[in-house]
């Protein structure tokens, strides 16, 4: 039996790639559903690997995992869409656009000059003086993906275990590990740690190594549903110069919804994603950067999410950690799992099924 920890995409992604090998595998989630944290409260972007430093593992994984979500969405019936999405800068910012130019192409990702013509048919309410085309960027439904790969884990007889936290990892006999939870102990040959914010517990619990990870709250605003209009499709400003993250951008959801985000703070708790929520008016002029028309009465307060981050706010980039841990052979990691592992998450499943299998 192989025991993973968490069913967040990672988790149910890792469980699915082991259990189509013919493995048994037990995805064990604390709360009652699946999907609850980082899986179902980001933009729901499909990204087609633009912004990671070439060869690392979220620039191959981020390639590799889209056309692997494209290809599982469309034959489960997973709503989404490969609509592409406009980079734009502003006066200035043209060498950060070529530089973009240079990390796309040594990803292997498409993307390509966007004239000014093509800007104005595509996003006509959107300002900038330079912008790029990502054709292959696209949308994904988070909680439909969710749905579709618990379904899928259990049709492959993937056991998933809601409501179960786990209360200890122990050492067993020939290398195995013992899960404990407060119904059961499960003999397991391998661990995956799939964890989320709380992977870095989950290492320490197993005895494995330590690492740490930073919450990371992200919040969104939206527009009124009488200025959807001004958003097609996608829009994303440069990168944001902290390297945090890839700015407040807009996404167009599929019913239609405009979403403007995410933010990014730096905090201690893990779980509390709505305290000192920002103001409405914080929102106004990062988005009047993108839409110069809009108004302050055509914004709302949306959702907000919390990702695990394994770099802190003075660092700029940390790649994700997928390998095995250092300490303890039975221990497999899947963790700091933020942007974009929505995209790579059938890739991370795969490259998981492979570090314990192959």
């Amino acid at each position: 039996m192989i025991v993973v920890i968490g069913a967040g995409v990672t988790g149910l992604a890792a469980g699915l790639a082991l259990a189509r090998r013919g493995r048994s595998v037990c995805v064990i989630e604390r709360h009652a559903r699946a999907g609850q944290e980082a899986s179902t409260h980001n933009s729901g972007v499909i990204h087609a690997g633009l912004y990671y430093p070439p060869g690392t593992l979220k620039a191959r994984l981020s390639v590799e995992g889209r056309e692997r979500l494209y290809a599982f969405a469309s034959a489960q019936g997973v709503p989404h869409v490969r609509c592409g999405k406009l980079v734009v800068a502003r006066a200035g910012e043209e060498a950060a656009l070529d530089a973009l130019l240079a990390r796309a192409a040594a990803n292997g990702a498409q993307l390509d000059e966007a004239s000014p013509a093509f800007v104005r048919q595509r996003e006509p309410a959107v300002a900038s003086s330079r912008a790029l085309w990502s054709p292959d960027t696209g949308w994904i439904e988070a909680e439909a993906l969710v749905r579709a790969l618990e379904r899928e884990l259990r049709r492959h007889d993937g056991i998933l275990l809601p409501g179960t936290p786990v209360e200890g990892i122990d050492p067993g006999t020939g290398g195995d590990l013992v899960v404990t939870t407060p119904r059961e102990r499960i003999d397991a040959g391998a661990v995956v740690n799939a964890g989320g914010l709380w992977a870095d517990e989950v290492s320490r619990m197993a005895g494995g190594e330590p690492f740490r990870l930073y919450p990371c709250r992200g919040e969104y605003a939206e527009l009124a549903p009488a200025a959807r209009h001004l958003v097609r499709g996608l829009v994303y400003p440069i990168p944001h110069a902290s390297g945090h993250g890839l700015g407040l951008h807009l996404t167009r959801t599929l019913d239609g919804a405009v979403w403007i985000g995410p933010t990014i703070r730096y905090q201690e708790d893990k779980s509390d994603s709505e305290r000192d929520r920002l103001p409405i008016e914080a929102f106004l002029e990062p988005t009047r950067a993108l839409l110069p028309a809009v108004r302050l009465d055509q914004l709302r307060l949306g959702g907000s999410g919390i990702r695990a981050k394994l770099h802190p706010p003075t660092d700029r980039f940390a790649d994700f950690l997928v390998r095995r841990d250092a300490r303890n052979p039975a221990l497999v990691h899947a963790a700091g799992i933020d942007s974009p592992g929505l995209t790579a998450c059938l890739a991370i499943g795969e490259h998981v099924a492979s570090i314990l299998l192959d």
